[in-house]
């Protein structure tokens, strides 16, 4: 979509907008957008303000739809996307979770710093990038039987721990523990499963990536500290990856099954896209059941390919993984659907958070926060593109009032891949990564022209707004070294 959105959109602060309820008639809530008068002007250049719109028009939601700054044009949602639907009268709509379930992104500290780092960095580079298999279809070492897929589909990254790949400590470090209660793998085709099978460990292709870091700037000293992050100049890793074809799969076959349910439940849509069923109903069980699994499956890729990372590390530096130091700092969803309790107008109610390309954000003293991070909330983790940098965000008291606690969850695109490619024709991007001490490894050169940084956001616009907000406070800013994309 190209045209440039020249709907009504009304001024609520510096970093917050609304569409008005009675923009659109079957509106049922308003609309409410996240981000500087610059983001929102570029956000007006695609549909996603459109898309969000449709989004306020599904039955028995809780509060505004939402779009963070990041957000950009997506299936059914917008990408960027928070909504919370009633469990007593509302719907579950896989198009606000997508098709890339529990893509998702976790942070590793270590002990090295830049000093230690840079005199090996392309033979560490290279050594992540045969140690974790990328790339389109790409599979793994670890090739899975039905009642290991099973296990895994059930116990997320537990099952990974249970094998050697990892700690407790690790499973303490993640959202949801690295497992999602209620998955139930009768509910996954067999086609999903076959796809399963044989992609455990594996990094995928589009903005998957590894990345090694350096802490550049740090905002928050007590948050940072409690994080593991004691100065600049610490090397910290950054993966990004999902449920893979598992994931992909579940997505898909579920969403044949709605697009026939929404007549059975007559529900009117304003886009086909958001096909939904109401919470509660067998359709909307299947759906959780399938997507907790391949949201588990996600938890459990991220844990083996973190085993394979520090053993990658362990390998360049002839140190064990005491010395390296290299625990979780956390591990965040960026697609999900997940049932949580929230106040709201003055009073608790139980929703379906939908978070599409949104990162949950719970604040201080929250029960959900792991016991060594409750006093200063939530870790959030942002990427930005391999050209610039990353952040470490922590959620907030405000978020929790205002966003169900939900954030950012990267630069968002302002460039489809296609356009993309089209761009980077001629170029050497490696090249000119290299040239500001950015060590690449790729996949194929279509792979980088995608990922380029022109197709993206500026993150630090991005991040800016959403601690303009309050909805996140800025802890970290991190600068990549070498990365590795599928």
């Amino acid at each position: 979509m190209s045209n440039a959105w020249a709907g009504k959109l009304e001024k609520i602060d510096n970093y917050r907008w609304r569409i008005p309820k009675g923009y659109r008639p079957e509106m049922q809530t308003d609309g409410i957008v996240y981000g500087s008068e610059r983001i929102v002007d570029e956000m007006r250049q695609d549909q996603a303000l459109e898309q969000l719109a449709n989004v306020a028009c599904l039955p028995g939601l809780v509060g505004p739809a939402m779009v963070m700054p990041d957000g950009h044009y997506g299936y059914g949602f917008p990408i960027g996307g928070v909504a919370a639907s009633a469990t007593a009268g509302g719907v579950v709509s896989p198009g606000g979770v997508g098709y890339d379930i529990n893509c998702g992104v976790r942070l590793v500290r270590t002990e090295l710093t830049r000093e230690d780092v840079e005199p090996h960095l392309e033979q560490l580079v290279h050594q992540l990038f045969r140690d974790v298999p990328s790339g389109v279809g790409s599979s793994g070492a670890i090739s899975l039987s039905e009642t290991e897929l099973r296990q895994v589909a059930q116990r997320g990254a537990e099952w990974a721990v249970s094998r050697g790949m990892g700690s407790g400590d690790d499973l303490a470090h993640c959202e949801e523990a690295g497992a999602l209660d209620g998955a139930d793998d009768s509910a996954v085709s067999p086609r999903a499963r076959k796809r399963g099978s044989d992609q455990l460990g594996t990094l995928g292709s589009g903005n998957h990536f590894l990345e090694v870091q350096v802490v550049e700037e740090i905002y928050d000293a007590e948050k940072a500290q409690a994080f593991g992050l004691l100065d600049p100049g610490q090397v910290t890793v950054m993966i990004h990856t999902g449920s893979r074809g598992y994931g992909y799969q579940i997505c898909d076959d579920s969403l044949v099954v709605m697009q026939q349910a929404v007549r059975k439940y007559d529900i009117p849509l304003p886009d086909r896209q958001l096909a939904c069923v109401p919470f509660g109903s067998p359709e909307a069980e299947r759906y959780l059941a399938a997507m907790r699994c391949a949201a588990n499956y996600a938890w459990c890729n991220r844990q083996v390919i973190t085993h394979r990372v520090r053993g990658a590390f362990e390998k360049v530096f002839g140190l064990g993984e005491r010395k390296l130091g290299m625990w979780l700092v956390y591990d965040v969803a960026h697609n999900i659907a997940k049932v949580e309790t929230h106040e709201y107008a003055g009073r608790k109610v139980e929703v379906c958070v939908h978070r599409k390309g949104a990162t949950r954000a719970f604040g201080p003293g929250q029960p959900q926060v792991p016991e060594d991070y409750r006093a200063v909330g939530q870790p959030v983790i942002v990427p930005g593109d391999m050209g610039s940098c990353s952040y470490l965000l922590a959620g907030t008291q405000r978020g929790m009032e205002q966003s169900f606690g939900s954030t950012c969850h990267g630069a968002g695109r302002v460039m489809s891949r296609t356009q993309a490619i089209k761009q980077g024709r001629g170029r050497d991007l490696a090249g000119e990564l290299k040239k500001q001490g950015i060590f690449v490894r790729a996949q194929g050169r279509d792979t980088l022209a995608e990922e380029a940084p022109y197709a993206y956001k500026d993150v630090s616009a991005v991040v800016d707004s959403c601690s303009g907000a309050g909805i996140a406070v800025k802890v970290a800013k991190l600068r990549p070294l070498g990365v590795v994309k599928g």
